[in-house]
């Protein structure tokens, strides 16, 4: 909240507010996790069990979660973003663009090729 407190000078108006307060959140949160996530990799690095290091590390197997959290493992984090602000928050194209820091073609392309790529796995799933 502060930051946002603090960034209200610096707000133009050239997009919505709810845009810009998103984009300020979206960037701390990506702050907050890069900080964490290297602090787990020191800590790792630290650890005295390799077991524990390697059991951290991978991915939830998709029969292991439920709901949106199963599909969404299998599409890069840029594109998962974009698909939780279009689904989770629904927000519009030109917001998301905004508060990815994105042209909004590439958003709508990250977009899509996200969904196809969901559409293949989901497919190859439904068949076996």
């Amino acid at each position: 909240m502060l930051k946002v407190l603090y960034g209200l000078k610096n707000f133009e108006g050239k997009s919505k507010f709810k845009t810009w307060l998103y984009s300020i959140t979206y960037n701390e949160c990506i702050t907050q996790y890069r900080k964490e996530r290297r602090k787990r990799r020191l800590m790792d690095a630290l650890s005295l069990d390799p077991l524990e290091e390697a059991s951290e590390e991978k991915a939830p197997k998709p029969e292991e979660t439920g709901g949106l959290d199963r599909w969404l493992v299998y599409v890069n984090p840029i594109d998962r973003e974009i698909l939780v602000l279009r689904f989770v928050a629904e927000l519009e194209f030109q917001e998301i663009a905004d508060i990815m820091h994105m042209g909004l073609s590439a958003t709508k392309m990250r977009y899509k090729r996200a969904l196809d790529k969901l559409r293949e796995k989901f497919a190859g799933i439904a068949e076996t």
